[in-house]
């Protein structure tokens, strides 16, 4: 016979871990959550067309697919651009593995706006919702901060190129690896991992952690 306390039975437990992921969903949704992304693809060669016509133009470097959310400000900014300069997603002299950055190896960096990044397709029609995503006059004001702060981290604007901001855009790459990543500013992540987890987000961990 046991006087302790009975321990939690595994659906109780899948009962209030569900519970706790609603809560911190609901949380997000109130709140509106800082959520600027990027998608890092690690390229041979990229380029940006626009009516038929090659617009820009890259040998080996990133092709940065760069999305903003309506919520978004200068943290976010600040450290999307430090992390798409300083992923470390090339080999070194001795030929180990995500050792150097494209700053580094002074390979060059093509920004293509895409406020899709922040689609949803949840309702019934399965139509895209892009409400999340940074309105059209603010997120070109924006995203010409952002060139400017990713120039500003690599040290110069020669090797940045961009595509045309809102236009249709037909966009080739040579993808190497492949390697593709996404990185997302810390409120973002911290709350899609502690909604993984179970756990209640913690911004000052996450942005340790980056």
């Amino acid at each position: 016979f046991s006087c302790g306390p009975r321990p939690l039975t595994l659906e109780f437990e899948i009962r209030r871990r569900s519970a706790f992921l609603w809560i911190v969903v609901a949380a997000a949704a109130l709140r509106g959550g800082s959520a600027m992304r990027l998608v890092l693809q690690r390229v041979v060669s990229a380029s940006v067309s626009v009516d038929g016509a090659e617009v820009s133009t890259i040998g080996r470097g990133l092709l940065a697919l760069v999305g903003l959310h309506e919520e978004d400000g200068a943290e976010d900014l600040q450290f999307c651009a430090r992390k798409l300069c300083g992923a470390k997603l090339w080999e070194n002299e001795s030929g180990k593995s995500w050792r150097q950055s494209v700053r580094q190896m002074e390979y060059e960096i093509l920004l293509v706006s895409q406020f899709t990044l922040f689609g949803e397709v949840t309702n019934k029609k399965h139509v895209p919702d892009f409400k999340a995503s940074m309105k059209t006059a603010e997120a070109t004001r924006t995203y010409d901060e952002f060139k400017a702060l990713v120039a500003r981290e690599y040290g110069g604007e020669a090797r940045i190129k961009d595509g045309v901001f809102g236009a249709k855009m037909a966009v080739s790459l040579v993808n190497d690896g492949p390697v593709t990543l996404v990185v997302d500013s810390p409120r973002h992540r911290a709350e899609r991992e502690a909604g993984a987890r179970g756990e209640e987000p913690d911004e000052r961990e996450a942005e340790a952690k980056a």
